[in-house]
């Protein structure tokens, strides 16, 4: 396995070379940060020694996989073993010799997609592991730190990803944020994998909306209002955040609606 570069702070794949880049352009973003203790760097191979990853079954067919102790952002992603192959909703920085053998166990990994640049992390790797497909969106381009061909971009507002699995485009958080809508998840009533573009909160009857959660930058009022419309077509029940635990459980599309109602009157929208 290669041994590419991870940025420390957001787990962002670089090309395996001698020494690092010279700088995280995503943590040099102002959705980002780089610490006051300035760039720093490790190795997946360094990351592997400390590091391992953890399974967990949400539903039938869903199941989350997230690396302790937590790493960079933290973030967990979701297998959806679906019909014509599996979807990994998201990425993480880690993927070991025990994962691999574990996704495989479980069907492997058909085609990847990402809900925005912050969770690219190791596509790269991922997806040479298991033979799959890239998928996103067009206007995020720019950020991919670890270029493949793997990769392939889609635009628009929807891409049919499997059967009963679209990919919507959200805006918001990045121009290209996207959230999965799941037909089958929770039991047929639909859920949505949202990493942050949704942000479940600590109440889980309500989501969030930030153009940078870390530096605490809010989204204008038609931002929001476009992140609800762009799901209007689809019934959902459950709404599957970026982390361990984060989820709401039941009433998805009904919380969604009163989230952005409630942030919209908050900020005098």
């Amino acid at each position: 396995m290669a041994n590419p570069w991870i940025c420390a702070t957001c787990g962002a794949h670089f090309p395996d070379a001698e020494a690092p880049p010279s700088a995280c352009p995503v943590c040099e973003d102002a959705r980002q940060y780089v610490p006051p203790t300035g760039q720093a760097w490790t190795r997946h191979a360094a990351l592997a020694r400390g590091h391992r990853n953890s399974f967990h079954l949400y539903e039938p067919g869903l199941f989350g996989i997230g690396t302790v102790p937590a790493f960079a952002i933290g973030q967990r992603a979701l297998l959806i073993q679906a019909k014509g192959g599996n979807i990994l909703w998201d990425c993480i920085s880690l993927l070991d010799d025990a994962t691999v053998e574990i996704v495989r166990a479980l069907g492997g990994v058909a085609a990847i997609a990402v809900s925005h640049p912050h969770y690219y992390s190791g596509i790269a790797a991922w997806a040479h592991a298991f033979g799959a497909r890239v998928l996103l969106h067009e206007a995020d381009r720019e950020w991919v730190t670890h270029p493949d061909p793997a990769i392939t971009f889609w635009s628009g507002g929807r891409h049919a990803l499997a059967e009963g699995v679209m990919l919507v485009n959200t805006g918001g958080h990045f121009e290209g944020s996207t959230v999965l809508h799941w037909a089958a998840g929770a039991g047929g009533r639909g859920a949505v994998l949202s990493g942050d573009n949704l942000q479940v909160v600590q109440d889980r009857r309500y989501v969030s909306f930030m153009r940078s959660y870390p530096n605490y930058t809010p989204l204008p009022a038609a931002a929001v209002r476009r992140i609800e419309a762009s799901l209007a077509d689809f019934a959902f029940e459950r709404i599957y955040g970026a982390w361990w635990g984060m989820v709401v459980a039941s009433d998805g599309k009904a919380a969604l609606a009163r989230s952005a109602a409630r942030y919209v009157a908050a900020i005098g929208g």
